[in-house]
């Protein structure tokens, strides 16, 4: 990979694994559906000028219905759940727990008739990452804990299930035209709820600074970074970000938010990663997988031949999900 290359996965390695620590911040001051407005709207504001520019606007107003589907699969459901869900958890654990999607991943996509063949090792990984998952959750499974283990755990879902929507009923949909339509979705259906629920006196500087943060760089910058990324690099080299991400987002709430790291998070996140990156080993294609999808890292999925992708195929797959 080029120095290019690396520069832009090492920025995607921050940018989707910090928001965690902001949301956690925010959320502090702020409603949910406020921080969840705030975001999209930034979002979609910075990213309308280059999906203009892209001309695929109109290909996402054609595929109006399943864009509204992905759009509540991978953000008006999952991006609220996790504020709420980050109210009770660490942005350590959230992220770690969101470290499980490639897994949730694999089965849905068995389930949804992916006919990609599971060998041994990716059934270890399956697992290996749900005894991970459960050794991070069962110390707190008791009152409000359980709750947002729960929030967490659907949000995972969304994100593995969000990118079937994307790979059969999405793929003719340029990727920057597509994230800007969704965001807008999100801060039309939360307007008016962040409207009734906005704080009584201005937030603190570091509360503003929070939600900013999540709209423009997390998001906006985010985004961009992320489709140069493919362009650069391609899927397969592109998506390892996703193994880096549960690790900055450890980081970040340890050292910023003095937020606990003990012997049974460290073991969960040994878990979690060793099974995601076993589930989503790449296994001999039945004939009839052609042209069909399947999953990768942290919930992505891209159109597969047998043996290999296009590059145009690479450019118009977006990540699996956004956090």
């Amino acid at each position: 990979m080029t120095r290019r290359g690396w520069t832009l996965f090492a920025a995607m390695c921050v940018l989707w694994g910090v928001p965690y620590l902001m949301i956690k911040v925010a959320v502090a001051e702020v409603s949910v559906p406020v921080v969840v407005f705030a975001r999209t709207a930034a979002g979609a504001l910075l990213l309308l000028p280059f999906a203009v520019r892209s001309g695929g606007l109109a290909a996402a107003r054609a595929r109006w219905r399943p864009l509204l589907l992905f759009a509540a699969l991978e953000i008006l459901g999952p991006w609220a759940l996790l504020s709420d869900a980050e109210r009770t958890l660490s942005s350590s654990m959230t992220g770690l727990l969101i470290a499980a999607v490639p897994i949730a991943g694999v089965l849905i996509g068995r389930l949804a008739g992916d006919a990609e063949r599971l060998g041994p090792a990716r059934w270890a990984g399956l697992l290996v990452g749900l005894g991970g998952v459960a050794l991070l959750a069962a110390p707190h499974l008791g009152g409000g804990s359980a709750r947002a283990f729960g929030e967490v755990l659907l949000v995972v879902l969304g994100y593995a299930t969000a990118p079937i929507v994307m790979a059969r009923r999405l793929q003719d949909v340029p990727s920057v035209a597509l994230s800007t339509v969704c965001l807008a979705v999100g801060a039309l259906v939360y307007a008016v709820p962040a409207a009734l629920t906005r704080p009584a006196a201005a937030p603190s500087g570091k509360a503003l600074a929070a939600l900013a943060g999540l709209g423009v760089l997390c998001t906006a910058v985010a985004f961009l970074v992320f489709f140069e990324l493919l362009r650069e690099a391609g899927t397969s080299r592109a998506m390892v970000f996703t193994y880096v991400n549960p690790a900055v987002a450890v980081a970040g709430g340890v050292l910023l938010l003095d937020e606990p790291l003990d012997a049974g998070i460290l073991a969960s996140f040994a878990l979690i990663l060793a099974g995601s990156v076993l589930a989503t080993l790449r296994g001999r294609a039945a004939p009839a997988a052609q042209g069909t999808a399947y999953p990768g890292t942290d919930g992505q999925r891209t159109v597969s031949t047998t043996d290999s992708s296009s590059a145009s195929q690479e450019w118009s797959t977006p990540r699996g999900h956004t956090t």
